[in-house]
C-alpha cells in the first residue's frame, strides 16, 4: 500500500492491546485474561510498536512516495538537487533515478542505515566524496550508472562491506584509484561498461576476492598491466570487448586462475602469437570482430579446457589444426575469408575426427564459394598447380563510389580498416574512406611523409608508418588527424622532428620512435602534445637527458630508452614528468645509478637499468622513488657491491628483483623486502661463509625460487646458498651486516 504518512498502525496496535493481556473484542464484551499467551507475545508487539513509530517520527519526503509495506521509497524524476533528509530511518530500497543530485556527500545516507538497494542512476552526479556511502554496510546494489563520474576515489566505496552489485557503466570514467574497491571483499559483480579508461594498471581490482563478473565493455582499453588482474581467485567472467586493444594482454589473463569466460571482440588485435592464451581454466573464448590475419597454431594450447571459441569476422585466410584443444566443441570461423582448398584439408580432417562443430561458409575456391564447410568431403578439397595460388590468394572486393579505396591498398568499411602494407609504394596515396579508424600504411618507401597528405583523415585512430625509409616529416604532415591516438614510426631514417609537426594532433598519447636515428631528443617535443602516455625511443643513438629533456610531458607515464649510449643524465631531466611510471634506461652506458634525476619523480613503479655499466651501487640510490617503486631491473651489469644501505626505503611495496648475470658476492640486509613475488639472484659468485649467514636467514623466508649459488669456498661449490650447511668464519672474523 502506498502512503505519503501513515500515523494509525502504532496507535492501533496500543489500542488493541494493554499491559494486562486483555484484548478488545469488536462488540465491546471484554474477554477473559489470558496472560499466559498475551504475555509472552507483549515484548514483541512493543518492539514492533517502537519501529513503527521511529518509522513514523520521520515524515515521508513531500517529493517521494513512501510504501511501508516493502520499506521502500520512491524518489524517481523530481529534479531534486540533494538527497533528501526525511527519508524513513527503516528504508530497505531507495529509489532516487533521474534526479539533478551532482555530488555525493558523505553525510547523505547516515540516517539510512538499513538500505539495501540504492538506485542513482542518471542523477548527473559528478563527484563521490571519500566516505560518501559509510554506514551503508547493509548494502547489496549500488546503480551509479548513466551519471558524469570522472574519477573514483581511495574511499569513494568505504563502508560497503556487504556489496553484491556495483554499476558504474556509461560515466566518463577516466581514472580509478588505487585501493577503491579493497573494502568490497563480497562483490559478486562490477560493471565499468561505456566509460573511458585507457590504462588498467597493476592491481587494480584489488580486494575483490568474490568477484564473479568484471565488465570492461565499450572503454578505450590499450594497455593492461601485467598485474591488473592480479588477486580476482573467483573471478569467472571477464569482458574486454570494445576497446582499444592492439596487443593481447597475455601476461595479466594468466594471472586469473579460475576464469571461465573472457570477451575481447571488437578489438585492433591483428595476430595471435604461440600461447597467447594461458588460462588453464578458461571454456568460452570471443575473439570476433577483431582484425586478425594470422593466428598461431599453438596460440591456445595452454587453454586445454576451451570447448567454445568465436573468431568470427575477422581477416584470417587459413587456419590450422590447433594444438591442445582436446575438449574443443565448437569453433566459429564465419565471416572471414577463408578458402576450402587443400591448405584446409588437413583442419577438415582434424574437424571430422573430433566431431568438432565449425561454422564456415567456404569464400573460394569457386566450385565451392558459399557452401558450408560440413557440407565437404576432405578428399574434395584440392589445389591444382595451375590456380593454386589464384586461388588461395583472394582478389581485393572493389569499393563502391561512396565508401572508395586506393588501388593496391585493402579497405575493410565493417572494421573500418585499410592496409596498404608491403605494396612497394613511394608515395603515401589518397582516397581512403573518410570513417577509417586504422590505417596499415607500413613497410613502403616513402622517405618523407609530406604535408596534408592526411588531410581528410580526421577519424583515423591508429597509423602505421613503420619500415619506410622515412627521414623526415614535413610541417602539416598530420594536419587534419584530430583523433589519432597512436603513431607508430619505427624502423626509419628520422634524426630529427619539429615539435610543431605534432600541433595538429592533440591526442596522440603513443609515439613509437624506436630503431631511428636520434642522437637526442629534439628540443620541446613534448610541447604540443599534452595527452601523450607512452614514449618511445628504443635502439636509437642518443648519448644525454640534457635538463628539463621532457619539458611539457606532463601526462608522460612511460619512457621506453632502451639501447641507445646515454651516459649522461642531468639532475632536472625528468623534473615536468609528475606521473611517470615506467622509465626503461637498460643496455645503455651509464655508470651510476640516477639518484639525483630521480628526486622529482616519485611515482615511478618500474626501473629498467640492466646492462649498463654500474659496478656499485651507493648508499639512498633508490630513496627518492623508494615509496612508489615496484619492479627493480638490476641485471647484468656486472655489479660487484651494493653498499649497506643501497636499499634504503626499499622492501614492501617492492614486487620484483632481478640481480641475476652480476659479480655480487654478498647483499645487505635484506629483511624488509617481505612482499617479493619474483627474486632472481642466479649466475653472482656467492662467498658462502658466516658473513651470507643474514642473506641465508632471509632466503629461507621466501616461498620463491631464488637462484643463488655458492661459487667460494670451494667445499660449498654449487650448492644453494638457501642449502649451504653451518656457514663459518675464520676465526677472529667479526659478522658485518650488508655486502662483503
Amino acid at each position: 500500500m502506498a502512503y505519503k504518512r501513515s500515523n494509525n498502525l502504532g496507535e492501533h496496535l496500543i489500542r488493541n492491546f494493554n499491559v494486562t493481556g486483555t484484548t478488545k473484542k469488536q462488540d465491546n464484551q471484554i474477554s477473559t485474561p489470558k496472560p499466559g499467551l498475551n504475555m509472552i507475545f507483549l515484548p514483541q508487539i512493543l518492539l514492533l510498536v517502537y519501529c513503527v513509530r521511529s518509522m513514523e517520527a520521520r515524515p515521508c519526503p513531500q517529493a517521494c512516495i513512501c510504501d511501508n509495506l516493502r520499506s521502500s521509497v520512491t524518489c524517481a524524476n523530481k529534479n531534486l538537487t540533494k538527497v533528501p533528509a526525511t527519508v524513513p530511518q527503516m528504508t530497505k530500497k531507495l529509489d532516487l533515478r533521474v534526479n539533478n543530485l551532482k555530488f555525493i556527500h558523505g553525510a547523505n545516507f547516515v540516517s539510512t542505515p538499513y538500505l539495501i538497494h540504492l538506485n542513482l542512476q542518471k542523477c548527473n552526479i559528478e563527484i563521490i566524496e571519500e566516505g560518501a556511502f559509510r554506514g551503508l554496510g547493509r548494502l547489496v546494489y549500488l546503480n551509479l550508472g548513466l551519471n558524469n563520474i570522472r574519477i573514483i576515489l581511495q574511499e569513494s566505496f568505504d563502508g560497503l562491506s556487504s556489496l553484491q552489485y556495483l554499476i558504474l557503466e556509461k560515466n566518463q570514467l577516466e581514472e580509478i584509484k588505487a585501493g577503491a574497491f579493497i573494502q568490497l571483499g563480497f562483490l559478486n559483480f562490477l560493471n565499468l561498461g561505456e566509460n573511458f579508461l585507457v590504462y588498467l594498471p597493476d592491481m587494480q581490482f584489488q580486494g575483490l576476492q568474490q568477484v564473479k563478473w568484471i565488465c570492461l565493455s565499450n572503454n578505450m582499453i590499450n594497455v593492461v598491466a601485467n598485474e591488473a588482474f592480479t588477486g580476482l581467485p573467483n573471478l569467472k567472467r571477464l569482458s574486454l570487448d570494445h576497446n582499444e586493444l592492439q596487443y593481447l594482454p597475455t601476461e595479466a589473463l594468466s594471472r586469473i586462475p579460475g576464469l571461465n569466460r573472457l570477451e575481447l571482440g571488437w578489438n585492433s588485435i591483428t595476430f595471435l602469437a604461440e600461447e597467447a592464451i594461458q588460462v588453464p581454466s578458461l571454456k568460452q573464448l570471443f575473439l570476433n570482430n577483431m582484425a586478425l590475419q594470422d593466428m598461431a597454431f599453438t596460440a591456445f594450447e595452454h587453454s586445454p579446457q576451451l570447448s567454445l571459441i568465436d573468431i568470427s569476422n575477422n581477416q584470417l585466410r587459413t587456419i590450422q589444426v590447433l594444438a591442445g584443444m582436446e575438449k574443443l566443441k565448437y569453433l566459429n570461423i564465419t565471416g572471414n575469408a577463408v578458402s576450402c582448398d587443400c591448405h584446409l584439408r588437413t583442419f577438415k580432417e582434424w574437424a571430422d575426427r573430433k566431431r568438432l562443430k565449425v561454422d564456415l561458409i567456404c569464400t573460394g575456391p569457386e566450385h565451392v564459394h558459399g557452401d558450408h564447410l560440413d557440407s565437404l568431403i576432405s578428399m574434395e578439397m584440392k589445389c591444382t598447380h595451375l590456380n593454386q595460388e589464384k586461388e588461395y590468394i583472394l582478389p581485393i572486393p572493389q569499393a563502391n563510389k561512396e565508401n572508395s579505396c586506393p588501388e593496391s591498398c585493402d579497405c575493410k568499411s565493417s572494421l573500418k580498416h585499410a592496409s596498404c602494407e608491403s605494396k612497394g609504394l613511394q608515395e603515401i596515396p589518397k582516397g581512403f574512406p573518410n570513417d577509417t579508424i586504422l590505417l596499415d600504411l607500413q613497410g613502403n618507401m616513402f622517405n618523407f611523409v609530406s604535408k596534408q597528405v592526411f588531410s581528410n583523415m580526421k577519424n583515423v585512430v591508429s597509423l602505421h608508418l613503420q619500415n619506410c625509409q622515412i627521414k623526415e616529416l614535413k610541417l602539416g604532415a598530420l594536419n587534419g588527424m584530430k583523433s589519432l591516438v597512436y603513431l607508430y614510426l619505427s624502423n626509419n631514417r628520422i634524426s630529427h622532428i619539429s615539435p610543431a609537426v605534432f600541433r595538429d594532433a592533440p591526442r596522440i598519447g603513443y609515439i613509437y620512435l624506436d630503431h631511428n636515428r636520434f642522437s637526442t631528443i629534439p628540443k620541446g617535443i613534448f610541447k604540443f602534445l599534452p595527452n601523450l602516455f607512452s614514449f618511445h625511443m628504443q635502439q636509437n643513438s642518443i648519448k644525454s637527458l640534457t635538463n628539463n629533456n621532457m619539458y611539457g610531458a606532463k601526462n608522460l607515464h612511460w619512457i621506453y630508452l632502451t639501447r641507445n649510449n646515454i651516459s649522461y643524465i642531468a639532475r632536472t631531466a625528468f623534473e615536468s614528468i609528475q606521473n611517470l611510471k615506467k622509465l626503461h634506461l637498460d643496455e645503455n652506458l651509464l655508470k651510476n645509478i640516477p639518484t639525483e634525476s630521480l628526486t622529482r619523480t616519485h611515482m615511478i613503479e618500474e626501473l629498467k637499468l640492466s646492462s649498463n655499466p654500474i659496478k656499485i651501487i651507493g648508499n639512498g640510490a633508490f630513496l627518492p622513488i623508494s615509496h612508489s617503486l615496484q619492479h627493480l631491473y638490476l641485471n647484468k651489469m656486472g655489479l660487484e657491491k651494493i653498499s649497506r644501505d643501497g636499499f634504503m626505503g626499499l622492501g614492501r611495496g617492492v614486487r620484483s628483483l632481478y640481480l641475476e648475470d652480476n659479480k655480487l658476492s654478498n647483499l645487505p640486509i635484506m629483511k624488509n623486502f617481505t612482499r617479493l613475488e619474483v627474486i632472481n639472484l642466479a649466475n653472482n659468485p656467492f662467498h658462502c661463509d658466516c658473513q651470507t649467514l643474514p642473506l641465508q636467514r632471509w632466503i629461507s623466508t621466501l616461498n620463491l625460487k631464488v637462484g643463488a649459488i655458492c661459487a667460494t669456498p670451494n667445499t660449498f661449490k654449487g650448492q644453494k646458498v638457501r642449502n649451504a650447511p653451518l656457514l663459518v668464519c675464520p676465526e677472529n672474523t667479526k659478522l658485518k651486516e650488508g655486502s662483503r
